[in-house]
């Protein structure tokens, strides 16, 4: 992926930041560090800290000592440290560590890898402000599933984009199970529950399976309350659905208010961040799905809220995605880019062809552009096989 050319060409440099791969689970965020390393030739220390129970800061001191072993000699070493916001105060830890080896001015290169962007990135902000530099790794897209895999577009929009599990497409029920336990189980008792206070495992859960079978739906949290028991209040959902966001599963799309304050409380479009997760909480085959007429379009708009919702990966934290909605009339989806605003609208024969809602938003907002995905404008392939940048920058 383009990211490795990134960290290949800042581990070949002097040690100056610690680099940061942050993503979900089963993105390549190992396999391209390791990929990295063995084009470089750099002798390395490379170990992991995903296990069941938390590791502790002796462990991760331990780890640090034996990769300064091999940097006695002076040559440049690579310590590589997987799922690392499973250290318990691990930020502060490689603080102390980084500061004790630039003090010396210690060749050791450290490559930290963590599957929980969010509880990555509030690590990163407390304690290593101005130390480090960060490598996103989102969701594979269409262009990479298919020359990886070889993927159509009509399997990319059904499977998603996870590439470990892109080899079991060919037995639905053998793919549905690892998606189920080696992705959403996993994420969510390591990545959420084990790392982060949750009072309601149960309602999380709830949450989502909620933001899977509604996605592409707006849905204020006054009706999830109706659809969820013991669900607590809106800010708990709130914050559950942060949560799942920021372990790559399903995100809650803000209304788009221009430079208004948008209020916390106000209805959230609910996208899932890979197709495939829509896909496994849907209990329908491709066959069935494809058939669907109706079905079959919430899978295409969730695939096209799926690939912009990687666009801050890809271009940067400048960047957001919104939707619009106005009584009647709605934009699927908004993205900014600094002073750029783009509005998107999604056709897959379900509607008439005229576009009130692109119209309503263009009167309001002027936005630099406007674009309908779909029947009647750019090509669904042709759009999901574009660069982000050259469609929205």
């Amino acid at each position: 992926r383009p990211q490795g050319d990134v960290l290949a060409t800042r581990l070949a440099e002097p040690r100056r930041f610690i680099q940061v791969v942050a993503g979900p689970r089963q993105v390549g965020k190992t396999t391209l560090v390791s990929q990295v390393l063995a084009r470089t030739g750099k002798p390395c220390h490379a170990v992991s800290a995903d296990v069941p129970t938390l590791q502790d800061s002796a462990w991760l001191r331990a780890q640090w000592d034996a990769a300064r072993l091999l940097a006695r000699g002076g040559e440049p070493v690579v310590l590589v440290i997987d799922e690392v916001q499973k250290v318990a105060q691990w930020a502060d830890v490689v603080k102390a560590l980084w500061d004790e080896d630039t003090a010396v001015r210690r060749p050791l290169h450290v490559v930290l890898l963590g599957s929980a962007p969010l509880l990555v990135e509030a690590g990163l902000t407390e304690s290593l402000a101005g130390r480090f530099e960060r490598i996103d790794l989102g969701h594979w897209s269409l262009a990479e599933m298919r020359d990886a895999f070889g993927f159509g577009l009509d399997q990319y929009i059904f499977f998603g984009g996870y590439p470990g599990a892109a080899t079991l497409v060919a037995d639905q029920e053998r793919w549905r199970r690892y998606v189920l336990d080696a992705l959403i189980e996993t994420t969510i008792s390591r990545d959420v529950l084990l790392l982060t206070r949750v009072d309601k495992p149960a309602l999380l859960r709830r949450m989502f399976e909620l933001g899977c079978r509604y996605s592409g739906q707006i849905l204020s949290y006054t009706k999830m309350l109706g659809q969820l028991q013991d669900a607590g209040n809106t800010t708990t959902l709130a914050h559950y659905l942060d949560l799942l966001a920021g372990v790559g599963m399903v995100q809650g799309l803000s209304k788009y208010a221009g430079e208004a304050v948008r209020r916390r409380g106000s209805s959230p479009k609910l996208q899932v961040l890979n197709n495939a997760l829509l896909a496994v909480q849907s209990g329908l085959s491709f066959a069935e799905a494809r058939t669907d007429h109706q079905v079959w379009g919430r899978f295409v708009e969730s695939a096209v809220g799926a690939h912009l919702a990687s666009v801050r990966q890809v271009l940067g934290r400048h960047c957001e995605v919104f939707y619009w909605r106005d009584r009647q009339r709605e934009v699927d989806f908004v993205v900014r880019c600094g002073q750029r605003l783009t509005a998107i609208e999604v056709k897959s024969g379900r509607a008439p062809t005229a576009h009130p809602g692109l119209a309503a938003f263009t009167a309001a907002f002027l936005p630099d552009r406007t674009l309908v995905v779909g029947d009647g404008g750019m090509p669904l392939e042709e759009f999901l096989l574009r660069p982000l940048e050259a469609v929205v920058a």
